[in-house]
């Protein structure tokens, strides 16, 4: 990518796309130390979460539209799931949105973040893209928001738990029409898979400018930060198994996070 073009810049030796517009009440960081994230169940813990949330929400609309707008020529079956995608994450937006307000809070209240946009927009081609957003991004995500419901069906607020359970189902579909994409398209050719592989390697490194690189330094309101490893989130190995990742792939995101996963829901009768 040519840092010289409109739309990109540079970060060491990375380049970037520029973040998409937000409105002025917001607050844009892109690194942990950086953002509110408070560590707690209190009432400001509980609403910044659901701002970030809701910021990330925003970010996942821009991306899935862009790649409509930017790739024309991918199938129209890829396109569709993509624009259903926009539609579905602006329905997350409003939903978070609106538990917000219900809980005090307001938009702006706390800094957000684009980077998911900036690293992944700057890759070139479709599959990378979704490889990146998609199967890696939105997988995690998945893992994150099961946490979290979890979290917060145990402190009593089970309104909130319910919207996140609801905002993960669609997540899987999001996965999971990934998954089928790269498969199908790398059957008709295998470069479709080095490319895959790039955009992976590249979020790695990109990635690497912003990370916690230790852990124990605290961020913007004075929480302390949890070492890389820490921040690895438990894997949600149902919603996993239902986005289509095969039980290799799902042993080997085991392995990376410590074989760490969500505690299943008692079953009833």
């Amino acid at each position: 990518m040519n840092i010289e073009e409109i739309g990109f810049y540079k970060i060491g030796d990375t380049v970037l796309r520029e973040p998409p517009a937000r409105d002025d009440c917001f607050k844009v960081v892109n690194r942990d130390a950086d953002a509110h994230e408070y560590g707690d169940n209190s009432e400001i813990a509980r609403r910044e979460m659901i701002h970030r949330h809701m910021a990330n929400e925003m970010t996942s609309v821009d991306m899935a539209a862009i790649c409509v707008a930017e790739f024309p020529d991918a199938p129209w079956g890829l396109r569709m799931e993509l624009a259903r995608q926009a539609w579905d994450e602006a329905r997350h937006v409003r939903v978070l949105y609106r538990r917000l307000k219900e809980l005090g809070g307001y938009k702006g209240e706390f800094p957000v973040s684009t980077l998911e946009f900036d690293m992944t927009c700057a890759v070139d081609n479709l599959v990378g893209r979704i490889a990146i957003q998609n199967r890696t991004l939105e997988a995690g995500a998945m893992d994150v928001i099961g946490g979290l419901a979890l979290n917060f069906r145990a402190i009593g607020d089970d309104r909130t738990a319910d919207m996140l359970d609801g905002i993960n189902v669609d997540e899987i579909q999001h996965v999971r029409f990934a998954n089928r994409w790269i498969k199908k398209l790398a059957q008709s050719n295998p470069r479709e898979l080095m490319r895959m592989a790039s955009a992976i390697r590249f979020l790695t490194a990109a990635n690497a400018n912003f990370q916690i690189k230790e852990g124990g330094e605290v961020n913007a309101v004075g929480a302390k930060l949890a070492s890389p490893e820490k921040r690895i989130p438990a894997v949600n190995v149902d919603l996993r198994q239902a986005a289509e990742f095969s039980e290799d792939e799902i042993h080997e995101i085991l392995r990376q996070a410590g074989f760490r996963t969500l505690v299943p829901r008692e079953k009833t009768a």
